[in-house]
């Protein structure tokens, strides 16, 4: 067991090593040592994760903790730096390693002809990666927030990578700035649990969740849980961070970064951090049941919401990102309905097949010299028949089509919602089913746009060209995941297997029988989301490719839904609206009113009128005797008949 805690911290800090070497020697060394350095630390802090993961399973010893150092110690405040051994977060180190590394790997071809120095962009994936290993790795909230806020500092650092480019620069703050609104709110619920339970420790925290379950706290006049204001506050940040409905703006301007960074975010990093925070804090979260209801809703129509979007996007990698999005509204359904293991599955699952799909699109993109826009392309499944492979097997993971990874994950979330026997249960599951159709339409969408039908763009079309291998390796290996990912651990994450799985990591209450009756599903509730997706996998076809003229005819026919649909149900526009205008007003204002006319106008003036009188006074001096002794003479005469006026 030791050995395996060793190893496990080893996974953790590589990462950190690796990006602090190329970050602050590669303008000495270069860009490729300083790319070799960094994929050096990411494969030993692969091989590591794997070792600690067997290590932990056959010793039986899990949980544990690994403790670096002390480090905040205030009164009755302590946090300590700690690593956190149990499934939950071995399991995600293992897999958010297992995709940074090759995204590092499909960076070296993707990124070689990039102007910009590589060392810093590799420095970054790496602390991207070490950052959300600190999340996910934590012993307390604390840490996790430090974490956290890692990731969002990582993200606006490469989201803003081509900082040269003002749609990218601005991009990245747009990510930064509806994370750090989301963030407050969950820096609230880590100052209430502490008010509450003394304490950020996670095991201390749980331990006392019971005794506070009918604890009251006064909110706006009326007497509410507190195990409920709490798991709402924390539920806030995780929609930020994992971009669900009101605060996903920032996800689909994200891909004005490189596409290995959009491959790392959506898939292993970042927005996944929301949803690890409410399987962390299922103990908690499990005693909140309005909460619950309100993140199945949220969750639900996140999920619907994105692929109407997703359906109608002409650029590629927004058309995934909005996939991404979607398939986060699943997870959170599963979040809501108590079905945290299966959330837990889908995200692994997810994070093969999405990977898969980013690192694909940026072969397409590479294949057709930088262009994104799908009505461009066609007929490209000749020039480039690897990608081609590969953007079906993860269309099909992430369609739900038995037996890739996604029909193991995705289904077992809507046999959730449906055994819930919950009016929120109820709606997830009709908005999840629905999507899944959607969910097919648009990614078939994809494949048939790209690479059937007639050449759009000849000159695009004939400069095609498949990737050098150093990107389609990476690639290829994804897919296996997302080939065996599914029917491989679906006995551990949500089978029989589950409980000796997970070890406690994972908490259900004892009324809490969702992940106990999936196998109880009727039969035809079971298959509804494949025949959907086959349904949805048909209109593609239908619409794409027998009868090419269709969407156009439709999208003219219902061309305000179209608009509203192809500008994103127009929340930009709204929030535009609602929140920029008025405070760039008001900024406006201030910067005006107060800070010229005031803050800068009153000690200008003072230093006027003090320059004003120091002339006048240097006047007086005319150097005349005659005038001083008048002036004396009269200074005299003045105090007498003061002093004799006033006696």
């Amino acid at each position: 067991m030791q050995a395996a805690l060793i190893l496990f911290a080893i996974a953790v800090l590589a990462p950190l090593g690796g990006a602090a070497i190329a970050g602050l020697t590669g303008r000495r060394i270069g860009d490729g040592p300083a790319q070799a350095i960094t994929i050096l630390f990411m494969g030993v802090a692969t091989l590591c994760s794997y070792g600690a993961l067997l290590g932990g399973m056959t010793a039986g010893g899990m949980p544990g903790v690994v403790l670096l150092a002390h480090w905040v110690d205030a009164g009755s405040f302590h946090a300590n730096w700690a690593f956190r051994f149990d499934t939950l977060s071995v399991t995600m180190t293992a897999m958010v390693l297992t995709v940074s590394l090759l995204v590092h790997i499909y960076s070296l071809g993707y990124m070689a002809h990039d102007s910009m120095p590589r060392y810093r962009f590799f420095s970054y994936l790496s602390l991207f990666t070490f950052a959300m290993l600190m999340l996910v790795s934590s012993n307390d909230l604390i840490q996790l927030f430090f974490g956290w806020e890692g990731v969002g500092l990582a993200s606006y650092l490469l989201i803003g990578y081509w900082y040269n480019k003002p749609s990218a620069s601005a991009a990245a703050i747009k990510a930064f700035v509806v994370n750090r609104i989301a963030d407050l709110f969950f820096l609230v619920g880590i100052g209430l649990i502490f008010v509450t339970f003394g304490t950020v420790q996670y095991d201390d925290i749980f331990a006392m969740v019971p005794d506070q379950v009918n604890t009251g706290y006064q909110l706006f006049g009326s007497t509410h849980s507190i195990i409920e204001i709490i798991a709402t506050l924390l539920f806030i940040g995780a929609m930020g961070k994992s971009a669900q409905l009101f605060l996903h703006t920032w996800l689909p301007d994200a891909m004005e970064g490189p596409t290995p960074v959009s491959a790392l975010i959506h898939a292993a990093t970042m927005v996944t951090a929301g949803v690890f925070l409410m399987a962390r804090m299922s103990p908690l979260v499990e005693f909140a049941p309005d909460t619950r209801i309100f993140i199945v809703l949220i969750g639900a129509t996140t999920c619907f919401f994105a692929a109407t979007v997703g359906m109608v996007q002409p650029d590629i990698k927004r058309t995934i990102a909005y996939s991404t999005c979607s398939q986060l509204g699943y997870m959170f359904m599963a979040i809501g309905v108590g079905a945290y293991q299966a959330a837990a599955f889908h995200l692994t699952t997810h994070a093969f097949f999405k990977a898969l799909l980013f690192l694909g699109a940026g072969c397409v993109i590479h294949a057709v010299h930088d262009e994104q826009n799908m009505f461009r392309m066609g007929g490209l499944w000749k020039k480039i028949p690897v990608t081609y492979a590969m953007m079906w097997i993860g269309s099909l993971a992430l369609a739900g089509v038995f037996p890739f990874a996604g029909y193991w994950s995705k289904d077992a979330i809507l046999n959730a919602a449906w055994v819930s026997h919950s009016t929120a249960g109820t709606y997830g599951w009709v908005m999840g089913t629905v999507t899944a159709f959607i969910t097919a339409l648009y990614s078939w969408r994809l494949i048939f746009l790209v690479f059937h039908g007639q050449p759009r763009d000849a000159h695009l079309h004939e400069g095609a060209h498949e990737s050098p291998p150093v990107m389609l390796v990476p690639v290829v290996l994804l897919s296996l995941g997302a080939i065996v990912a599914g029917v491989v651990l679906a006995p551990f994450y949500i089978g029989g297997r589950q409980v000796a799985f997970w070890g406690g990591a994972i908490f259900n209450a004892p009324g809490n029988t969702v992940m106990a009756s999936l196998e109880d599903v009727p039969m035809l509730i079971g298959l509804m989301p494949s025949i959907v997706g086959l349904l949805g996998i048909g209109a593609a076809y239908v619409l794409y490719i027998a009868r090419p003229e269709l969407p156009a005819t439709l999208a003219s026919s219902f061309r305000p839904a179209y608009l509203f649909l192809l500008n994103k149900w127009y929340f930009d526009e709204l929030y535009d609206h609602i929140f920029v205008r008025p405070y760039r007003a008001i900024a406006r204002s201030l910067w005006k009113g107060v800070d010229e006319g005031v803050v800068e106008k009153v000690p200008v003036e003072l230093a006027r009128v003090t320059w004003g009188g120091a002339v006048a006074a240097t006047r007086t001096q005319t150097g005349s005797i005659a005038v001083y002794a008048l002036t004396m003479l009269v200074g005299l005469v003045v105090l007498v008949t003061t002093v004799v006026f006033f006696q």
